[in-house]
């Protein structure tokens, strides 16, 4: 199956990110670090006094990462190759990309000329797939990347079950490794994979502007969101040298470094009070009136991740298997009610015959009666809640947004951060105050 035909991968059309790449080149690489918004947004400097995602491995497994990219020089190890040859250098760019956007350390004299990752201590994982196959490319990456030693697993793709990936994240949510991933670009609501897969940490985009990027998908159970707009990334295309991409593509991998900046700073967590922190920390956006939805919202889940509070907060760790659904629980509960009910319902059948054809009468009538005024009290409710409800992320059809028509998108209220719609918003990641 041809790449393009296979997923909507996590960038506007066929790779996530990858035909944005080249939607517009950054001016030089002298002003490159003054056009990342991202790291403004996120405070970087004031994180990387306090981590860098130094001694964390990140594993991406996409279109391979340059080595020799000045950025990521010796920052990237020793992957695999599950492309039949063409090794781990990125031909497409994209796995590149994601690769300055967690990692990169700039270079030259001090670092200062290039790009900054939001982790640009973390080591890099290379694993080349041949995103976009229904073969098993991406769950053998995703298995190589735990015996290897992966911290956290970034997956910037998006699409349909593929069979076999659901087992590898499986895997690597047991062997206590984050697995962040992008939850789509295709605007609305959609089920996405791996971003929809249980334990998976599911990113949606953010726009410059403070509010839900356009083109977010949020039908994966989105627990955070980050920058998803105009990010610059390395990109041989232009003399330069960089490019701007925009996808939740982007998101996903500055997710993945914030994961990181926190397995370097409390190493004794588990994958899941990983994800914890980035959850309890993380800003919900607020519609004009500074109003919230209830926790988690579907389009936005927690909100906008905070790095600099994930790493310095004081929070209680909490369970070891954090706050995402585990694969599997449902699955199994769900067998063992459905064998509980098999045996409970033979063994009352028999009881009930035992006593006779009246009382079997008399407990049907009883039985329909409950059903019908269940019934009753459930239409109540439903029209008293249509009549009351204001849903400003028109989650469910609220007057606040009007209702997603055939070649509109549906837009988020503007000035989540107190700023002019139409420019980027103060860093929400400044230290707490004391």
């Amino acid at each position: 199956m041809s790449l393009r035909r296979a997923l909507h991968l996590v960038g506007t059309g066929a790779l996530t990110g990858a035909l944005l790449l080249g939607s517009a080149p950054a001016a030089s690489a002298d002003d490159i670090r003054d056009r990342q918004w991202a790291l403004d947004f996120f405070a970087g400097e004031d994180i990387w006094e306090h981590a860098t995602g130094k001694g964390v491995t990140v594993a991406v497994v996409d279109t391979g990462v340059d080595s020799e990219q000045p950025d990521l020089k010796g920052s990237v190890l020793r992957g695999k190759d599950y492309t039949q040859g063409k090794g781990t250098r990125d031909n497409g760019r994209h796995g590149t990309a994601m690769a300055g956007l967690i990692a990169a350390h700039g270079h030259g004299p001090g670092g200062k000329s290039g790009m900054k990752g939001l982790a640009p201590g973390a080591k890099i994982m290379p694993l080349t797939t041949e995103i976009g196959s229904t073969n098993s490319f991406q769950s053998q990456g995703i298995r190589y990347a735990v015996d290897h030693g992966a911290d956290v697993i970034n997956l910037s793709y998006a699409g349909p079950l593929i069979p076999g990936d659901e087992q590898a994240v499986r895997y690597a949510i047991s062997k206590d490794v984050v697995v962040v991933a992008g939850s789509g670009n295709s605007p609305g609501k959609h089920k996405e994979y791996p971003a929809g897969y249980p334990g998976v940490l599911s990113v949606g985009g953010l726009g410059r502007d403070g509010t839900l990027w356009e083109s977010s998908s949020w039908g994966s159970n989105v627990s955070l969101v980050a920058p998803a707009e105009k990010n610059v990334t390395p990109d041989k295309k232009y003399e330069s040298g960089y490019g701007f991409t925009s996808g939740t593509s982007d998101a996903s991998a500055y997710v993945s470094a914030a994961a990181a900046l926190v397995r370097e700073k409390h190493p004794d967590l588990t994958a899941g009070q990983v994800i914890n922190r980035l959850i309890k920390t993380a800003k919900p956006l607020t519609d004009a009136k500074g109003n919230a939805p209830k926790l988690p919202d579907e389009k936005f889940g927690y909100g906008v991740v905070r790095p600099y509070r994930a790493v310095t907060n004081d929070i209680p760790a909490g369970p070891k298997a954090g706050p995402l659904a585990q694969s599997g629980s449902s699955d199994s509960s769900a067998g063992d009610a459905a064998s509980d009910s098999g045996s409970s319902s033979d063994d009352s059948s028999g009881w009930m015959f035992a006593l006779g054809p009246p009382v079997v009468l008399f407990g049907l009538i009883f039985l329909v009666l409950v059903g019908v005024a269940v019934l009753v009290v459930v239409l109540v409710k439903r029209k008293d809640s249509r009549d009351r409800v204001s849903d400003p992320w028109a989650s469910g059809g609220g007057p606040s947004v009007p209702p997603q028509q055939p070649g509109q998108q549906v837009q988020a209220p503007t000035g989540q951060f107190g700023g002019p719609p139409n420019s980027p918003p103060p860093p929400p990641n400044q230290p707490p105050s004391r």
